[in-house]
């Protein structure tokens, strides 16, 4: 054996074990070093250590035999562990460490190691071995972890991470806020907790094909809270891969647009809304009529229109001003509101004219529809006012008219009943049709 190990006893019944032992030793991947057990003065003393000793800490074997394993701490030896590690030592107790110690460069390494007291036949401890791991690039790569752990956690954005089975790995902080999950909650789970009910089965299905792929997705989320709050997010979905590219994780980042979304639907309503009343502008009741239309025309199945127009407007606008006005438009609005069905459409058509479009309505059904709005109007009173009351036009559609065509009738047919005393219904004469 090498001069620069400690020899092995003499046994000549197990000369060809010793040497098994000592080869393996002498080969193993791990550090090992043995060390007397004199802790008097510098401590024990390094009486052999195998290649991968000598490889770790760069000193060569003749080096490190009879000097203390100290020559290997430094200014970032962490002083506690070692306090730690001399007690276990003299109670001849085991020992499992972690500490910063230094190579002969002076270049600091990241070691894990245990140390168990060797005993004779009487119990006396004669030996201490050590099994040592340069844990370096595991510490380097938990630090680079732990640095991107925390730049997501600092990060505004929503975060979250799922492994190849859709479970969740990671969540951020701003995840917690957006969701009200706290990260030990969903991690183990999938991102299906998240969902609303808001969207398609072949919107989920886009997503999985797309992200089976590798491709990323983009799309607005509409999702749900703990608390069961709906939220919208735009999310953007990516892989992460492995060296040899194959798909590891997904990375969700995303971003709360509730906001957004609301402030839009507000634009929208107040872009199809008329600001006083509520009802549907002329451009939004030009659409509802459009799409009556083509359902009447597709199914030959007739809708119709009533025209109403409040009688002697412009005297309550004369005598009581235009805010009094106001208010009997606004007061007209509700009652309308409230003698339609959800499914027909009342529109603000012009300054006291308002239009009701019904779809799928035959004549009687609207001339019914038409005299009880008229009660309901006649039967309120408006507080300054007094009584108020309606005057209506009726129309059909017939086959081959046209939306404008229907409206010319209902409008002929609402001075009728203006000219015939207010207050009262009129239809509209049937269309003339060219020969």
């Amino acid at each position: 054996m090498d001069t620069c190990y400690a020899p092995s006893p003499p046994d000549n019944r197990n000369v060809a074990g010793a040497q098994l032992l000592q080869a393996a030793v002498d080969q193993a991947f791990n550090a090992v070093v043995i060390t007397n057990a004199d802790l008097s003065g510098s401590g024990p003393v390094i009486i052999y250590c195998n290649a991968a000793f000598s490889a770790m800490t760069g000193y060569s074997h003749e080096e490190l035999l009879g000097r203390s394993p100290r020559i290997l701490q430094g200014p970032e030896t962490d002083a506690e562990v070692i306090s730690r590690l001399r007690q276990c030592l003299m109670d001849g107790s085991f020992f499992q460490g972690f500490a910063v110690n230094y190579r002969k460069d002076g270049a600091p390494y990241y070691v894990s190691w245990n140390i168990s007291a060797v005993r004779d036949a009487d119990g006396h401890i004669t030996h201490y071995v050590s099994v040592q791991q340069d844990v370096t690039q595991q510490v380097e790569s938990d630090k680079q972890r732990d640095l991107m752990a925390h730049a997501l956690n600092a990060t505004n954005a929503p975060v979250m991470i799922t492994d190849q089975t859709e479970h969740l790995v990671f969540v951020n902080r701003a995840f917690e806020r957006q969701t009200g999950y706290r990260a030990a909650e969903v991690l183990g789970r999938t991102p299906r907790m998240l969902r609303s009910g808001s969207h398609t089965p072949e919107f989920y299905s886009e997503l999985r094909e797309k992200l089976q792929r590798g491709d990323s997705f983009s799309r607005t989320f509409i999702n749900k809270r703990k608390d069961g709050e709906i939220y919208h997010a735009e999310h953007s979905i990516s892989a992460l891969r492995d060296a040899r590219q194959h798909i590891t994780h997904h990375v969700s980042f995303s971003k709360d647009i509730s906001n957004l979304v609301q402030r839009e639907q507000e634009l929208r309503v107040q872009a199809y809304r008329d600001e006083l009343t509520g009802l549907l502008n002329r451009s939004a009741g030009r659409y509802e009529l459009e799409s009556c239309q083509s359902l009447a025309e597709r199914n030959s199945t007739p809708y119709g229109l009533i025209l109403c127009d409040i009688d002697l407007f412009k005297q309550v606008n004369d005598q009581f001003g235009h805010a009094v006005g106001d208010q009997v438009l606004v007061q007209v609005a509700r009652l309308l509101r409230r003698s339609v069905r959800s499914t027909e459409h009342i529109v603000r058509w012009g300054g006291e004219e308002f239009l009701i479009i019904v779809p799928s309505s035959r004549e009687q059904s609207l001339r019914n529809l038409a005299e009880r709005i008229r009660k309901t109007i006649a039967g309120h009173e408006h507080a300054q006012v007094g009584s108020v009351t309606l005057s209506l036009g009726v129309g059909c559609w017939q086959q081959g008219e046209t939306p404008a065509d229907l409206l010319q009738r209902t409008d002929m047919a609402l001075y009728q009943a203006k000219n015939a005393g207010r207050n009262r219904i009129a239809l509209a004469h049937a269309p003339h049709h060219k020969a």
